[in-house]
């Protein structure tokens, strides 16, 4: 095509049926919003230029969404999809290809927008039209006998006869911006709504001779719409399925994909394994053979070849390395990197740490602010004591220490290579290689005491 492309994506709506005092547009499906995903459908069209119709919770919405490269132009009334049109048509100017789509619609494909625009000509309007067998709410398009389109009549205006008619209007279309220009100049108000509705200018094209033609969607989820929470999760499930179905083409074993989410990207290897409620926030990443359990969470992490996450983790802004065992309930924060075959066991937190080849925290302990030799075995109820009520401070262990259970380490200490920790201690000052540092009250043991009863 010629005609350089113009996107024009309503999203003015106020969406009372949500119950909420967030935009609807800004409603998450997979943890983007609604918007974000019918701009992110537009990107590979090679479009000069994406202009967003914003109404109802403006600065909400362009602040939310600042990172998306479109032209923001708000609808300051809210006065019918034709009047919201005609807001971006100063920026679209002359003899342009015009495409307008919805900010509410999140599942519509680019291969669904590139058909309509394919069968866009200079005096040739496409329609992108679906039958349904519950019309309810929509737009009706009315053809001749002959079958052309003639109208479109909003179900509010329909007569009885026309509300039998399953074939119904998306919003979706595609046409030359100097008719599109013209047409919206001649909209009037006078329907049951009192607002210019865009759906006239099929009736005006019919009177000029310009041709329609009808496109289908692939699916009809893509034309689904949100206006309530229950749309809103039934598109979620429907989405999930198809992340889930797109990991399993790849070689992914999913226990039940209607158990699972997916909310950002998910790079995986081969033989990858995923349990029931796993679910992948972000940019994660997981290698060859590798086993999630159930009810993890994973969050903007890297996972090494043949690591297991047992079940009841959440991992954060880490790195795990290969052949690492995580869990259960264990959880990993923020910039903790682990290395190769290091085990992390139940009821374990480790944050802002490093941990290196082959070391064991099994049991109950906290690891904040630490770096971690190789071969180091950290007993049950062992806590590092990093911060000291204004500041966070730094444990170094190194390689070849064991730490008894019950040890509190109280840094700022180091604890010498080949060091042992007996059990209960509070270390408070650095510990020497190779030898066994403990603190402990002696053991007492008192003749003839008697355990107290109770009174009758």
């Amino acid at each position: 095509m010629s005609h350089s492309l113009h996107i024009i994506i309503l999203a003015a709506g106020q969406g009372t049926r949500m119950k909420s005092d967030l935009p609807k547009v800004l409603h998450k499906i997979g943890a983007k919003p609604l918007l974000e995903h019918a701009i992110d459908a537009t990107r590979s069209l090679d479009a000069e230029a994406i202009h967003v119709i914003y109404g109802h919770g403006g600065e909400q919405v362009t602040k939310a969404l600042s990172h998306c490269n479109v032209n923001w132009i708000e609808q300051t009334e809210q006065l019918g999809t034709g009047h919201a049109v005609l807001q971006a048509m100063p920026a679209v100017g002359h003899n342009k290809i015009v495409l307008i789509t919805y900010g509410d619609v999140p599942l519509i494909t680019d291969r669904t927008l590139q058909n309509i625009i394919g069968h866009t000509a200079e005096n040739t309007l496409a329609l992108l039209t679906a039958e349904l067998s519950n019309p309810m709410g929509y737009g009706r398009i009315v053809r001749s006998d002959l079958g052309d389109v003639r109208e479109i009549v909003e179900e509010k205006d329909a007569t009885a006869e026309q509300k039998k008619i399953n074939e119904i209007n998306t919003g979706m279309l595609a046409v030359n911006s100097d008719l599109l220009m013209r047409w919206l100049d001649g909209l009037e108000t006078d329907n049951a709504q009192g607002e210019y509705y865009l759906t006239d200018i099929i009736s005006m094209a019919v009177i000029e001779g310009v041709e329609i033609k009808t496109i289908s969607p692939t699916e009809l989820v893509e034309i689904e719409g949100v206006n309530n929470k229950r749309q809103l999760a039934n598109l979620e499930r429907v989405y999930q399925r198809k992340q889930a179905d797109l990991l399993m083409d790849k070689g992914v074993t999913i226990a039940d994909p209607s158990r699972f989410d997916l909310r950002g990207e998910l790079k995986v290897g081969k033989d990858v394994e995923i349990d029931v409620n796993v679910v992948i926030e972000g940019q994660v990443s997981v290698g060859d053979r590798v086993k999630l359990g159930p009810n993890n969470v994973i969050i903007n992490s890297s996972i090494g070849d043949d690591t297991i996450i047992l079940p009841n983790c959440v991992i954060e802004k880490a790195i795990i390395g290969k052949n690492c065992d995580i869990g259960p309930f264990s959880r990993i924060r923020p910039d903790t990197q682990l290395a190769e075959n290091v085990k992390v066991g139940n009821f374990v937190e480790i944050k802002k740490s490093t941990v290196d080849t082959g070391s064991k925290i099994n049991h109950l302990s906290y690891v904040g602010d630490t770096t971690m030799g190789a071969r180091v075995n950290v007993g049950a109820g062992t806590i590092t004591c990093n911060y000291d009520g204004a500041n966070k401070h730094q444990t170094i262990i190194e390689d070849d220490v064991f730490i008894g259970s019950d040890t509190q380490l109280v840094a700022p200490v180091k604890v010498g290579a080949g060091a042992t920790i007996g059990a209960g201690s509070t270390i408070t000052h650095d510990a020497p290689e190779q030898e066994l540092t403990l603190s402990r009250s002696p053991q007492k043991a008192r003749k003839g005491w008697k355990r107290p009863k109770k009174n009758k």
